[in-house]
């Protein structure tokens, strides 16, 4: 199966300035043959919740080192909803407590990832998880 097809954005939601792994997870989403367009950082929820449908994307992954996970992950989902966007998957890493995971779940985070979690997890959960969204 080609990825070629498969869209992903990548962005930073809040004033974490640490994006380093974002951009990890962004080559590595894109060696893999996905297309990705990467947002930089200090984007806003809604910021990105426009950028995603502009962009035509299939799926939205987060990166958060801040610790306002519970926070601004459930925020990009409310933005896509009021943007008319409400089944985009939205998936996230980054310093995210376990005891976090199930409400972020629950929010409708589709994927969570913690650190120590391989690049290669990270695409084989984007290949099973993500398809091309109807046009």
């Amino acid at each position: 199966m080609t990825n070629n097809n498969i869209r992903i954005l990548v962005a930073k939601p809040g004033l974490d300035g640490h994006d380093r792994g974002a951009k990890i997870v962004a080559r590595a989403l894109r060696d893999a043959g996905f297309e990705v367009i990467y947002t930089g950082l200090h984007q806003t929820p809604e910021m990105i919740a426009s950028a995603a449908i502009q962009e035509d994307v299939d799926a939205v992954g987060l990166s958060i080192m801040s610790g306002a996970h519970n926070t601004l992950f459930p925020a990009v989902i409310e933005a896509l909803r009021a943007k008319g966007s409400p089944d985009m998957i939205v998936f996230g890493g980054g310093i995210i407590p376990e005891d976090d995971i199930a409400a972020l779940h629950a929010a409708g985070v589709k994927g969570v990832f913690t650190p120590g979690t391989s690049l290669a997890q990270i695409v084989e959960w984007v290949r099973t998880n993500v398809s091309p969204r109807a046009a």
